[in-house]
């Protein structure tokens, strides 16, 4: 099951408690599911109960114990615990892996992709410095994949003036408007004219247009590089000033250079190589990648499925540094999983095998298509 269907089942467990009169809500369109944070357990672990709470006049753990029968009873859930305040933590049943693993080959690099920005515009304000225009345009694409169009606009910011207040975009001006004719409200000495009787009508779509809710700007300021970054050359000075946070002083040296298991960006672009690899030699083998269940797979099972949770995150918060380290997560993840891929000496290969390699096949897809978001290169041989 696949955090997409496992989001539904936890809406349906909400239509049958609403149904059988044990709730009285709207049932919400969406239901948000991750892993399990400090203190969770299981698989996954949803707010669901939290969300629900003010509406349906309950505390949110009452909430929580109204929908973990209809949740337990559920197709692929073996378990519910309820820990917290109310957090609703899943345990999947057999056939997880194996779902996920469906997931990802079907989709491809649109995996993780969703459309929680649909239609929305997210206009970014940078100024012109280099780290902020290499993290605008990262923004860009994670922006694109939930659905919605980041533009991105340049600031003057002298250093002795207060950086610029505005919120929204009603400073910038409308094409076509003639500012020489433009009148301020009760400052206009000039006599009112009378209203034309014979003035066109307003067109519809027009006012809806002029009077729709103007897009929220985010100003983006990371802190500056100290230093050029461009020496490093184009992979290794983007992740220098992505991989920080935002708030973080990125660190230009040698290092990202380094081909050594203690340079993060070595590991993922290495772990997606290896998973190419693997690949090639079970080719040679006659062998071939089956999603199925996989034991000891659980770490890399659990990064795959939490990759469509942290592009969401990333574009929520503009913040690409959270889809960068959970890429050294999910290759740390696949490079302790890697040794058990193939068949040693002169074992063959069996079911097992051809399941850890569709795992191990899948977390390739998933580092190749975050690599390239970030607009770094996933090489197939390093």
């Amino acid at each position: 099951m696949t955090p997409v269907e496992l989001s539904r089942t936890v809406l349906r467990a909400v239509r049958r408690a609403v149904d059988e009169g044990e709730l009285s809500v709207v049932v919400p369109v969406r239901a948000v599911v991750t892993p399990p944070g400090p203190g969770g357990c299981g698989d996954y672990a949803t707010n669901i109960a939290l969300q629900l709470a003010r509406p349906a006049g309950r505390p949110a753990r009452q909430v929580a114990e109204i929908l973990r029968p209809h949740l337990t009873r559920s197709e692929g859930v073996a378990d519910v615990a309820i820990t917290g305040p109310g957090f609703l933590n899943i345990r999947l049943g057999g056939g997880a892996g194996a779902s996920l693993v469906r997931e990802i080959q079907r989709r491809r690099d649109a995996y993780g992709h969703g459309d929680i920005l649909a239609g929305q515009i997210v206009p970014l304000r940078i100024p012109y410095d280099i780290r902020a225009e290499v993290v605008a345009d990262t923004l860009v694409r994670i922006v694109a994949t939930q659905g919605g169009r980041a533009e991105v606009h340049h600031i003057h910011i002298h250093p002795s003036r207060a950086e610029p207040a505005a919120t929204d975009l009603s400073q910038v001006k409308t094409a076509g408007t003639d500012p020489s004719q433009a009148k301020t409200a009760g400052n206009d000495p000039s006599p009112a004219e009378p209203p034309r009787t014979n003035a066109p009508q307003a067109d519809p779509a027009r006012l809806h247009r002029l009077h729709r809710p103007r897009p929220q700007i985010t100003t983006l300021r990371p802190t500056p590089a100290p230093e050029d970054p461009t020496p490093l050359g184009p992979d290794a000075a983007r992740w220098a000033l992505l991989h920080p946070a935002s708030h973080d002083r990125p660190r230009i040296s040698a290092d990202h250079l380094l081909q050594r298991e203690s340079n993060p960006l070595f590991r993922v672009r290495y772990a997606h190589a290896r998973t190419r690899a693997l690949t090639r030699n079970a080719a040679a083998l006659g062998c071939t990648g089956d999603p199925e269940d996989v034991p000891g797979g659980g770490e890399l099972v659990g990064a795959l499925a939490g990759y469509p949770a942290v592009l969401t995150q990333a574009a929520l918060h503009r913040a690409p540094d959270r889809l960068a380290r959970h890429l050294v997560t999910t290759a740390d993840a696949l490079l302790a999983f890697q040794h058990t891929v193939l068949p040693l000496g002169d074992e063959k290969p069996s079911a097992a095998h051809r399941a850890r390699l569709a795992l191990a096949e899948a977390a390739g897809t998933v580092l190749a298509g975050g690599l390239s978001l970030l607009g770094i290169s996933a090489p197939d041989y390093l």
